[in-house]
């Protein structure tokens, strides 16, 4: 049995920066499925997500993009420059015209879409969307776990923060108007 000595191991080390998380600061980090993102200039970083979360974001991505009118864009995990935040949502919108830059600015967001797991549970429900709101962004929808199928809230913003519109669940479909006129059946992201 060999035995590996410890010089023998290459290590990566980096550190933290002397004041605020930046956007560059962001580069440092792998592609290694967790998600890292920037608070007020303070580092946040959530665990990989299940796959159950990442079919819930791709039947999204395709329920939006079926009904999208030409020129919008519907993607996942694209960025926003917020300020002195950089958040990543599960589910951006973005409007025609938009500057397709790597961090979107708030003002080319029609929607922005977050599906809950455990890890990210009050980062979901409380702390992203007053930020969404202080951009501007007009609607915000979060996923939840239902009872027998997925639980969509949508949100539309009102002054600076989102006012309650739908709770949506289950197979009948559910006709909205933001950010585009479409059908939702929840019950189809399964």
């Amino acid at each position: 049995m060999a035995i590996t000595s410890p010089a023998s191991y290459t290590v990566t080390r980096w550190s933290a920066p002397d004041g605020d998380w930046t956007e560059p600061d962001l580069h440092l980090f792998p592609q290694d499925g967790h998600r890292y993102e920037i608070v007020d200039g303070s580092l946040h970083v959530s665990p990989p997500s299940p796959e159950a979360h990442e079919a819930t974001v791709r039947a999204v991505v395709t329920t939006l993009r079926s009904s999208a009118p030409p020129g919008w864009w519907v993607c996942d995990r694209v960025g926003i420059q917020m300020g002195e935040s950089n958040l990543v949502p599960d589910v951006v919108v973005l409007r025609p015209r938009s500057s397709g830059s790597v961090w979107c600015d708030p003002a080319d967001v029609a929607l922005v879409v977050e599906i809950e797991t455990p890890a990210t549970r009050r980062f979901d429900r409380l702390l992203k969307p007053s930020l969404y709101a202080e951009a501007g962004i007009a609607s915000f929808w979060r996923v939840e776990p239902g009872r027998a199928t997925p639980l969509l809230h949508t949100y539309e913003l009102s002054g600076d923060r989102y006012r309650p519109v739908h709770s949506i669940e289950g197979a009948e479909p559910v006709k909205l108007d933001a950010p585009y006129p479409m059908r939702i059946a929840p019950a189809a992201w399964l």
